[in-house]
């Protein structure tokens, strides 16, 4: 996750869902600021913003970027983690799997989560599975320095290797208790589909789950595949 995103842009295809006529200026009040980096996971919240029809400009901003918008990134969110998405109102967004919900919220007729029930709640706990589960142990697993108090690389890498086994554990119970929530043929991805495709990219996942769980692998690349994702995926990955 150490690619370049391109200089800060405007996205104004959309619309402020629900709110008045669009508006081309860039800064224009009525957008949403979204903090990321190519290849990070704001391309899941590039997805859905897109999917919800809300108006956006990125800022390339990250901690292992020394060149991009880092104190703008640390004023909104002092840990610096992307994606980080500031509202039209000036209210902050972390942590991937909340701000997906917000937006499922904000534009419920995006279908990025179904509208209610037990549908619903499992699509939520699945959101939430990823980021407590599969997110955590890959943030351990890119900086075992911080989860040691040795200073060797033999000790980091022993972190790191244990790191990337309880990921692709992580992976293989997500593809047993909600891979048959995820698309079939013909279907529109969820926010679950969206993060699912997006963080499955990183620490040999994809490789993983070919071997372990190949139905869920197919999943995954339908969902890479489809008209919702592939044009802002083709911007954070070289196919």
């Amino acid at each position: 996750m150490t690619h370049a995103m391109p200089a800060p842009r405007a996205h104004t295809q959309g619309r402020a869902c629900g709110a008045g006529p669009r508006n081309d200026d860039v800064n224009a009040p009525n957008d949403c600021t979204l903090y990321g980096s190519r290849g990070s996971g704001s391309a899941a919240v590039e997805v859905a913003l897109r999917r919800a029809g809300l108006r956006y400009r990125t800022v390339r901003a990250s901690t292992w970027e020394p060149d991009s918008a880092q104190d703008e990134l640390r004023r909104v969110n002092p840990l610096q983690q992307i994606p980080t998405l500031v509202l039209p109102d000036g209210s902050v967004l972390t942590e991937s799997a909340a701000i997906l919900m917000t937006l499922a919220d904000i534009c419920p007729d995006s279908g990025l989560l179904p509208p209610g029930g037990p549908a619903r709640a499992q699509a939520q706990r699945g959101l939430v599975f990823i980021a407590a589960n599969c997110y955590g142990a890959i943030g351990v697993g890119d900086y075992p320095e911080r989860w040691t108090t040795a200073r060797d690389e033999a000790a980091h890498e022993a972190v790191r290797q244990g790191a990337r086994r309880q990921l692709h554990r992580a992976w293989d119970v997500f593809a047993d208790q909600f891979g048959r929530l995820l698309i079939t043929q013909g279907q529109t991805p969820t926010a679950l589909d969206i993060l699912a495709a997006v963080v499955s990219k990183w620490s040999g996942t994809r490789a993983h789950l070919r071997k372990q769980r190949p139905g869920m692998a197919a999943a995954l690349e339908r969902i890479d595949k489809h008209s919702t994702v592939a044009p802002v995926f083709a911007e954070h990955w070289e196919t």
